[in-house]
């Protein structure tokens, strides 16, 4: 589920979805907030997918959350 295989589609891996939130987060956004605006895409279909990929990108040190707020890490996104 975290990375694609012959039986799990990029889009649906949690990387694949990994992608598409960090090119939605522009500028430091809520957590419904980001939801709200990416809950219609396919990739992101449902809440728990949503959690564990904010979670994956949390572990992979590429977002940051200060004042309930989620905030890309400029440093090491290209």
């Amino acid at each position: 589920m975290i990375l694609p295989d012959k039986n799990i589609k990029l889009s649906n891996s949690l990387i694949g979805v990994g992608s598409v939130l960090l090119g939605e987060i522009r500028r430091p956004c809520s957590v419904s907030s980001l939801w709200e605006k990416n809950n219609k895409i396919p990739e992101v279909n449902n809440f728990e997918k949503f959690v564990l990929t904010l979670d994956l990108l949390h572990l992979l040190d590429l977002i940051t959350i200060e004042n309930n707020l989620i905030k890309l890490k400029h440093d090491q996104i290209g």
